[in-house]
C-alpha cells in the first residue's frame, strides 16, 4: 500500500524527519520525508497495510519532545514499486495546509550540558551547544522550510567530525540544521565599549564576571 501523508504543527526544526526516518527504517518501509514551504511536512511511504497504519500511529503517539502534531492527512493507493529505501530528501518550497508554525528556541537539554561539562568533550565549554531537542531555532530561521541553507547557519559549514553527525541516523544530532562546533560554528568575543577585543580565555564567564563587579554589559548576536 502506498500513503501520501501530510503532517502540520510544529514539526520542522524539532528532529521530526530523523524521528520518522527512524521509525521507517524499523519498520522495512521505503519512501521519503520532505519539509515543505507551509512548515508542515510531507511522506510518501509504501508497504504491507498494517506495516503503514503502525507507522502512522507511531508518528502521533511517539513525537519528538519538542515537536506538536496539528493535523494528519493520510491518502491510500496501490504500489507504485518507485523506492528501494527511505530517505530524507531536499525540501520543497511548495505549499498547501496552513497552521503549521516556526518552533520557538528551546534551552539546552541535559545531554547537552554533560557534553559541554565534559573536559574530554570537543563540545566543552562550546556556547553554541545544540541538538535536534534543543537550541535555537526561531531565532535563526530566515525563511521556510526550515534547512540550514534558510538559517543564518548558513554562514558556518561543518567540519567533517559535525557532518559525520549529521549524516548518521543513530545519533541525535542527525539532521540538526544547527549542529556545529568550536572548530566549525559561530565564536564569541569581549570588546570594550570602544571596540578593542579583551584578552581573556573565556569571554562568557569574563562578562559575568564584570556584571558581578557592577560593569555594564551589552549582548549583541
Amino acid at each position: 500500500m502506498r500513503t501520501e501523508i501530510r503532517v502540520s504543527g510544529i514539526v520542522q526544526g524539532v528532529g521530526f524527519r530523523p524521528f520518522v526516518y527512524r521509525i521507517a527504517m524499523k519498520k522495512g518501509l521505503v519512501g521519503f520525508i520532505r519539509n515543505r514551504g507551509d512548515a508542515g511536512v510531507e511522506i510518501i511511504v509504501e508497504g504491507e497495510e498494517d506495516v503503514v497504519k503502525g507507522f502512522l500511529k507511531e508518528i502521533r503517539e511517539k513525537k519528538p519532545p519538542l515537536a506538536q502534531i496539528y493535523g494528519v492527512t493520510a491518502r491510500y493507493g496501490g504500489d507504485k514499486g518507485e523506492f528501494e529505501s527511505f530517505t530524507i530528501i531536499k525540501s520543497t518550497e511548495e505549499t498547501e495546509l496552513s497552521g503549521s508554525v516556526i518552533p520557538p528556541d528551546v534551552s539546552v537539554c541535559d545531554e547537552c550540558l554533560r557534553e559541554l561539562r565534559d573536559s574530554e568533550d570537543r563540545r566543552h565549554d562550546y556556547f553554541f551547544i545544540t541538538c535536534t531537542n534543543c537550541g535555537p531555532r526561531y531565532t535563526i530561521i530566515e525563511r521556510l522550510p526550515y534547512d540550514r541553507l534558510n538559517t543564518t547557519m548558513e554562514k558556518f559549514p561543518m567540519c567533517d567530525f559535525c557532518f559525520k553527525q549529521y549524516r548518521d541516523p543513530s545519533n541525535r544530532r542527525f539532521h540538526a540544521q544547527t549542529v556545529t562546533c568550536p572548530k566549525c560554528g559561530p565564536k564569541v568575543y569581549l570588546t570594550t565599549n570602544n571596540g578593542e577585543a579583551v584578552d581573556c580565555k573565556d569571554p562568557i564567564r569574563e562578562a559575568g564576571r564584570l556584571l558581578e563587579e557592577g560593569s555594564i554589559v551589552a549582548v549583541k548576536g
